[in-house]
């Protein structure tokens, strides 16, 4: 709770004391109402002071508007505090998350983190809202009511609150059993949103496969379970409403009983009487939201605590105190006895297992292998995607632990097989290499890419949406515009991950003279599973269990008869030779 008032609340001070001044003019007039019934009851109705009659009207309208405009201004700030906190909240946690490694996010549901972001920061803005207002408004207005009670008679004011104390060991259970079911709602919701999410995002698979009854279940059994646990907060919400009602019910019997004989008895006025039962029964609102406010905050303090929890996360890639920016002579890069394992992977062996390779500047080098020798992992960890365990991956000599992670991975453009879109216009898609790229090259990149044309061919060329992840466009397509926003990028370092993979015959001959004349004079490190793609690399290196097996060139390799000629004997026994040009 501290926390969450030192960090959320703290920049809005001002508007809060503000709105508290607000409130203090609301519960003081819900106070005036109550003590003007005293003037109402024994000058207008029993004295029948006919002089009496506007001024006290008058008091009582004037009362009203003051309460009236003093709600209003507590409402209107309070709701902009709160509207704030969320806001802010909301930035707070993104800028984080974005600053976090690749590694969290792949081990991270993202129904999770997107449940972080809306439902537990609402619920947060709820509890503070809810406190301040409680704290505020209600804690007030039971203060000057219960004022009034004792200016009126404090003796029937002492009989009457008696019993109220007895309702504070139930609400504290309450509160404790809220904030456990909260906190078990969100994270259900969290499992939902990701059942969700994988589901429409794999509808083709889904309807393919027939799968639509078993999805179906799915999602519903979560549905189910978030109905029971939603279902119980609402009883343990509404929980506190009898045991208000009957200690409320005890507390104005009490005052009948008492201070009716009173009066009768002559000991107190009408007037007086009537004032105190009408403070005592607007204090009981206050009072039962007072009540209400720790099930409240309960909520709100689960989801905060889900929140923080988020926000001390720390990150395992990180830049040294005396980081310095990447000096690039031509982009040599260097694997020096690397071992790597990714962490909470069912195969303990590792990803690479001593790895050592070269990759002169300026050349075109190839990584192949079968799939898991370690290729992939290769091209993670030269943007610092993950760091080796141990060894050393250096750029120009330079250890890529040592310079500062902007410099680093501006100097590389990534094309990989996973092709990510954003749902936006082409144009933003592909100047995403580079923000402020001018419309011309743009065009020029697209180009390059031979993407052009069918860009052109859409309904609004540059201009058309791609759809979420792409959708819109086929395979061949996305994976150009991916190749496009590397080009405009014009990165010294290049890393093709099966960069042509997606595009048929006569796209992928466009594409790879493009990506030829792009790759002259630059760095590249190209992964192909088709050796058909790497046949004119300068070197090719060949992977095994997350090690160099072999090295040459193409001739060189075919001619030692060893893992790369076997590759290749396989992939192309029943194919013509490709042409080595």
């Amino acid at each position: 709770m501290r926390r969450l008032f030192a960090e959320g609340i703290r920049p809005y001070v001002g508007k809060i004391l503000l709105a508290f001044l607000c409130m203090a003019l609301a519960a003081g007039s819900t106070a005036a109402t109550a003590w003007l019934m005293d003037p109402v009851v024994n000058k207008v109705f029993v004295e029948r002071d006919e002089a009496m009659l506007w001024p006290v009207g008058g008091a009582v309208i004037l009362t009203f508007l003051i309460k009236g405009l003093s709600t209003y201004g507590q409402s209107v700030l309070m709701s902009q505090v709160g509207l704030r906190i969320i806001t802010d909240m909301q930035k707070r946690l993104f800028s984080h998350l974005l600053q976090m490694d690749l590694a969290y996010f792949h081990a991270t549901a993202t129904g999770k983190l997107i449940a972080r972001l809306t439902n537990d920061i609402n619920m947060m803005r709820g509890a503070v809202s809810n406190s301040l207002t409680g704290l505020g408004k209600d804690a007030l207005s039971v203060i000057f009511l219960v004022a009034v009670m004792f200016y009126q008679d404090w003796a029937l004011a002492a009989v009457s609150f008696f019993v109220f104390p007895l309702a504070i060991l139930p609400i504290q259970r309450l509160g404790r059993r809220m904030r456990r079911v909260t906190a078990n709602t969100q994270e259900e919701v969290g499992r939902f949103m990701t059942a969700l999410e994988q589901s429409f995002q794999g509808m083709r698979v889904v309807k393919a496969y027939g799968m639509e009854a078993y999805e179906r279940s799915k999602v519903g059994s979560l549905i189910d379970t978030i109905f029971k646990l939603t279902y119980r907060a609402s009883r343990t919400r509404a929980a506190s409403s009898p045991i208000m009602e009957t200690l409320g019910g005890l507390a104005v019997t009490v005052v009948i009983v008492y201070g009716g004989s009173r009066v009768i008895a002559g000991e107190t006025s009408a007037g007086a009487f009537f004032s105190f039962v009408t403070a005592l029964m607007l204090a009981y609102q206050p009072l039962k939201s007072l009540a209400n406010l720790n099930t409240s905050l309960q909520e709100g303090l689960a989801s905060a605590q889900r929140v923080f929890e988020m926000l001390d996360l720390n990150r395992n890639i990180t830049e040294k105190a005396d980081a310095k920016p990447l000096v690039l002579k031509g982009g040599a890069v260097s694997f020096r006895d690397v071992y790597f394992g990714y962490r909470g992977a069912e195969d303990e062996r590792p990803a690479l297992n001593g790895l050592s390779l070269e990759v002169p500047a300026g050349r075109t080098v190839a990584l192949v292998g079968l799939s898991g020798a370690g290729k992939s992992t290769v091209l993670n960890l030269i943007p610092r995607f993950y760091d080796v365990n141990s060894g050393s991956v250096t750029i120009d000599g330079q250890d890529v632990r040592d310079v500062t992670l902007n410099s680093l991975r501006e100097a590389m453009a990534l094309v990989s097989q996973e092709i990510t879109l954003f749902d936006d216009t082409v144009r933003a898609n592909i100047a995403y290499g580079r923000p402020g790229a001018t419309e011309a090259e743009i065009e020029e990149a697209a180009r390059h890419a031979a993407a052009h044309d069918f860009i052109m061919a859409l309904p609004q060329g540059y201009d058309t949406m791609v759809g979420e992840k792409g959708i819109n466009l086929s395979g061949g397509q996305r994976q150009r515009l991916a190749i496009a926003r590397a080009m405009l990028r014009n990165a010294p370092i290049l890393l093709l991950d099966e960069a042509t993979s997606a595009l048929d015959t006569e796209s992928e001959r466009h594409v790879q003279a493009a990506l030829d004349a792009l790759m002259k004079g630059r760095t590249t490190i190209v992964i192909a599973h088709r050796l058909s793609t790497v046949v004119g690399a300068h070197i090719i290196h060949v992977m095994d269990q997350g090690r160099v097996v072999e090295s040459g060139n193409h001739e060189e390799l075919l001619a030692k008869g060893g893992v790369y000629a076997r590759l290749y004997s396989l992939q192309f026994a029943a194919e013509p030779a490709p042409s080595e040009g």
